[in-house]
C-alpha cells in the first residue's frame, strides 16, 4: 500500500500529553466516521429494496452486534496485554503475544462460522419476524457468518495496531475496506447501475448481496493487515520464523482480559435481541424504524470512541511503565474531551433526527417514528459518553470485570423489564423500548463517574511477565 507514517512515541517529552491523545484519537475518529458512513450507505441501500428488506437485516442486527462483540473481546484481550508490555520496553514479550492473538483468531473465527451457519436456520423464525421476512434474514446472516474469520483478523489486527500507537494505518486499511463495502454493494445489491449515459450489470441479490458485498470486503483487507503486520515498519512486526507454538500463559492472560468484555458485550447482545423480538410484536414499520435509528444513533458515539481507544492505549502502556501519575492525567484529559464531545453530538441528534432517518428510508411512517425515538435518546448522550470513555479507561487499567457488572445491571435490571412493563401497560408503542433504553444510559453514565472519580483502576491490574 505504500504507507509507512512514523511510528507515534507515546511518551515521547517534546509532545505535550493533549497532542499525543489527539494524536490517537483523530484517526480512530476518522475511521469511526468511515464505518458509520458505510452503514448508512448499507442501510439506505437496502432501504431502498422496502421495508421488508429493511427489517431482514434488523432481526439479524442484534445476534450480528452480539458477534462483533465477542471478537473485539477477543481483540481487546490481546491488545491490552501486549500494550503492557510495551509500555515495559518487552517488545519480544509483545510479539508473542501479537502470533498468540493470530492463532486464537484463526480458531475461533472457524467456531463461530460453523456455529452461526447453524443458528441463521432458525434465528428468524425465533424472533418473530413476518413470513416474507423470514427467507431474507436467513440469507444475510448465512453470508456474514461465512466471512467471520477474515472479519476476526481484521478486527483483531487493527485492534492490535492502534493499541501499539498505531492508529493511522488501521485508519487507510479500514478505509479501504468500507469503499470496497460501498462498491461492492452497488454491484450485489442491484439488478442494474446507472452511472450518468452508463448502465453497467449488477447481481441483483437484494439483502443476500449486501452481506456478500461486506464478507469479500472483509477479506480483501484482513490479507492487506495481514501483510502489514508481517512487512510494516512498527514495533509489533511479526516473522514467521518466530515461535509460533500455543503459549498456555499467554492465552490465560488475554481471556482473563476478553472473558468480562465478552459477558459485557453478551450482556448488551443478548438484552437488544429480547428488545428486538418486543419491538416485533409492533409491526415491520416499527422494527424497521428501530433499526435504522440505532444505525442513525451510532453517529454520535464516534468522539466517545475515538477519545476511548486513546484512554486505554494510554493508559495500559503507562501502567506497564508503572507511572500512575501520567496515566491519571492521560485519563482525565480523555474523559473530559470524550464527554464534552459526546454532549455536542446529543444536540446534534434532536436537532437533525429527522434528516438523519430520512437518509435511510422514503417512508414517512418508519422516519416520523424513528425522529421521534432519537430525540428521546438525545438527552441520555452526555451519560453515554462519559460510560464509554470510563470503561475505556478501566479497560487499559485492566479491570474489565467492572464495565461488565455496570452493563449487566443497567440492561437486566432495568432496561429489559422497565420496557416490558411499559409495553404492557401502555399504548407507547416503539417509545416504550427506547424511554427504558435512556434511562438505562444515563444510570450507567452516573454509576461510572462515581467508579471512576474512586480511582481503583489505577490498581486493578495484575501484572504479566
Amino acid at each position: 500500500m505504500g504507507i509507512s507514517p512514523k511510528h507515534l512515541d507515546l511518551f515521547d517529552t517534546t509532545l505535550s500529553p493533549r497532542a499525543i491523545i489527539w494524536a490517537l484519537a483523530w484517526p480512530t475518529i476518522v475511521e469511526q466516521i468511515l464505518q458509520v458512513t458505510v452503514t448508512f450507505a448499507d442501510s439506505a441501500m437496502v432501504g431502498s429494496l422496502g421495508a421488508q428488506a429493511t427489517a431482514a437485516i434488523s432481526v439479524t442486527s442484534s445476534t450480528i452486534w452480539l458477534v462483533n462483540g465477542w471478537m473485539n473481546a477477543l481483540a481487546l484481550g490481546f491488545g491490552v496485554l501486549m500494550a503492557r508490555f510495551l509500555g515495559a520496553g518487552k517488545k519480544d514479550r509483545a510479539k508473542l503475544v501479537v502470533r498468540q492473538a493470530l492463532m486464537a483468531s484463526l480458531i475461533f473465527g472457524s467456531v463461530l462460522t460453523l456455529l452461526f451457519s447453524q443458528v441463521a436456520r432458525f434465528l428468524p423464525q425465533w424472533m418473530g419476524s413476518e413470513v416474507a421476512v423470514q427467507p431474507l434474514a436467513y440469507q444475510y446472516l448465512l453470508m456474514i457468518a461465512i466471512g467471520y474469520i477474515p472479519n476476526l483478523l481484521m478486527i483483531t489486527i487493527s485492534g492490535l495496531l492502534r493499541l501499539s500507537g498505531d492508529t493511522k494505518r488501521p485508519l487507510y486499511l479500514n478505509a479501504f475496506n468500507n469503499v470496497t463495502n460501498i462498491l461492492f454493494n452497488l454491484f450485489f445489491i442491484f439488478p442494474a447501475i446507472t452511472i450518468g449515459p452508463v448502465t453497467l450489470p449488477g447481481l441483483g441479490l437484494g439483502v443476500q448481496g449486501a452481506a456478500l458485498a461486506t464478507t469479500l470486503a472483509c477479506s480483501l483487507t484482513s490479507v492487506l493487515l495481514l501483510r502489514l503486520l508481517f512487512r510494516g515498519d512498527h514495533p509489533i512486526r511479526i516473522t514467521f520464523r518466530q515461535r509460533w507454538k500455543f503459549d498456555g500463559q499467554i492465552q490465560k492472560q488475554a481471556l482473563r482480559l476478553a472473558l468480562p468484555v465478552a459477558l459485557e458485550r453478551s450482556t448488551l447482545s443478548f438484552g437488544q435481541i429480547m428488545l428486538t423480538k418486543m419491538v416485533g410484536t409492533l409491526g415491520t414499520t416499527a422494527l424497521a424504524a428501530h433499526f435504522l435509528a440505532i444505525s442513525a444513533e451510532s453517529i454520535t458515539y464516534l468522539p466517545a470512541s475515538g477519545f476511548s481507544t486513546a484512554a486505554t492505549t494510554l493508559v495500559a502502556q503507562s501502567l506497564g511503565r508503572d507511572d500512575k501519575v501520567l496515566a491519571k492525567n492521560y485519563a482525565d484529559i480523555c474523559v473530559l474531551w470524550g464527554t464534552v464531545m459526546m454532549s455536542v453530538m446529543g444536540l446534534v441528534l434532536y436537532l437533525a433526527a429527522p434528516v438523519l432517518m430520512s437518509f435511510f428510508t422514503r417512508e414517512m411512517g418508519v422516519i416520523l417514528l424513528g425522529a421521534k425515538v432519537l430525540r428521546i435518546e438525545a438527552f441520555a448522550q452526555p451519560a453515554f459518553g462519559l460510560s464509554i470513555l470510563v470503561f475505556g479507561v478501566m479497560r487499559g487499567g485492566g479491570d474489565t470485570k467492572g464495565p461488565f457488572l455496570i452493563s449487566l445491571a443497567g440492561m437486566w435490571v432495568l432496561r429489559l423489564p422497565l420496557a416490558w412493563l411499559l409495553l404492557s401497560t401502555t399504548s407507547l408503542g416503539l417509545q416504550a423500548v427506547w424511554i427504558p433504553m435512556m434511562s438505562d444510559l444515563v444510570l450507567r453514565g452516573i454509576i461510572c463517574l462515581f467508579s471512576y472519580r474512586k480511582g481503583s483502576w489505577l490498581s486493578s491490574w495484575k501484572q504479566p511477565h
